[in-house]
């Protein structure tokens, strides 16, 4: 059984962040999003693993994931010229998935539990796929499917008037059949070939798909709330640990303090994680905040947020909340007079002003 992460895209929904940056390999409690999902595979016992890439972001997620070698697996990157839905995906890996069955799982989602339960019975029951639900406050936004006595019915991509809640998680279960499904469909008004059109070929030709509700969390992290919201989950089961330097400062719950970080004079309340080579003074840092390595934090107090490689954060008179800073961005008060705001903004930012 072979694995295939879904890694192209434009990341619209995160800018600027993605500007710069794929939006699969924005951290989560300062791991990127694409390697849980690596992770997810190599824990369910798949070895051979291909990563659809776009031409844009395809040379970064290369040199951050490598080979696969450290997550115990091998990877093929597969280039998809341009984002034309996630059955044009399966289209594009067909050469490298052959015929045997594999997991397609989107290398922005994360999904409580993992895959091993999911693969195994996938593995005992040999259904032509097997999908992901979950019901969710807006299906108009997500594939919804319609069940019927336990069997899938009905598929639809975001449909206007969703005929259920049940939303279609980001991780899904094929045998080679996917492929014929997928040449059978025609693209969308949107002009993607949509996986939920070759799914409900299969359900028309009588194939069968099975359905799996699932029990835990999962997140879709392409917008700032669900990104902040899986760091938060996350970070809810990390274990603490205290691998820095710590002069006058207290940890308060379930704290990761990584190598090389010092903190002088602060207070950090879990769970929280401070990544390698940071430098906090006089600061607090509160619950579900990720702070990535190499970061400054310095008179400021900052909660539930994350902030990636190299930024800073200092001198700020109130609290930096539910924020997500991208590499070596630099927060703080000028010192010159009069006092005036000065910014250096990108597309698509967004500032709070106190």
């Amino acid at each position: 059984m072979k694995g295939l992460i879904l890694s192209g895209g434009k990341g619209t929904r995160l800018r600027p962040i993605t500007h710069t940056s794929a939006k699969q390999l924005v951290p989560v409690a300062n791991k990127p999003v694409l390697f849980y999902g690596l992770e997810a595979m190599a824990a369910a016992g798949i070895v051979e693993v291909g990563i659809i890439v776009a031409p844009e972001t395809g040379g970064e997620i290369r040199e951050t994931t490598g080979d696969g070698s450290r997550f115990g697996l091998r990877i093929t990157y597969i280039e998809q010229a341009r984002p034309l839905g996630l059955a044009h995906a399966v289209l594009t890996a067909e050469p490298f998935l052959g015929e045997e069955p594999f997991v397609m799982y989107l290398g922005d989602n994360l999904l409580q539990g993992g895959i091993v339960e999911l693969v195994a019975a996938f593995r005992e029951h040999r259904p032509e796929a097997l999908i992901l639900l979950t019901p969710v406050p807006d299906p108009e936004n997500y594939g919804v499917a319609e069940l019927k006595d336990g069997r899938v019915v009905r598929l639809a991509e975001k449909p206007a008037r969703p005929a259920t809640d049940l939303a279609l998680v980001g991780v899904y279960m094929f045998t080679p059949a996917i492929h014929d499904a997928a040449r059978a469909i025609t693209p969308s008004a949107r002009g993607e070939l949509e996986i939920t059109d070759a799914i409900q070929h299969l359900v028309d030709s009588d194939r069968r798909v099975e359905p799996h509700v699932v029990v835990g969390w999962w997140k879709d992290t392409g917008r700032l709330d669900d990104m902040l919201e899986a760091n938060r989950l996350v970070l809810d089961r990390v274990d603490g640990r205290v691998q820095g330097e710590l002069v006058d400062s207290s940890c308060h719950g379930r704290v990761v303090v990584e190598p090389g970080a010092r903190l002088e004079r602060c207070t950090v309340r879990g769970p929280a994680i401070i990544g390698a080579g940071a430098r906090l003074v006089d600061c607090y840092v509160g619950p579900y905040t990720a702070i990535g390595e190499d970061c400054t934090i310095e008179r400021a107090e900052v909660e539930h947020s994350i902030l990636l490689a190299g930024s800073s954060v200092t001198g700020l008179e109130g609290r930096m909340e539910s924020s997500l800073l991208g590499r070596n961005v630099r927060i703080g008060r000028g010192a010159g007079q009069p006092r005036a705001y000065r910014f250096m903004v990108g597309d698509n930012s967004e500032i709070g002003i106190l």
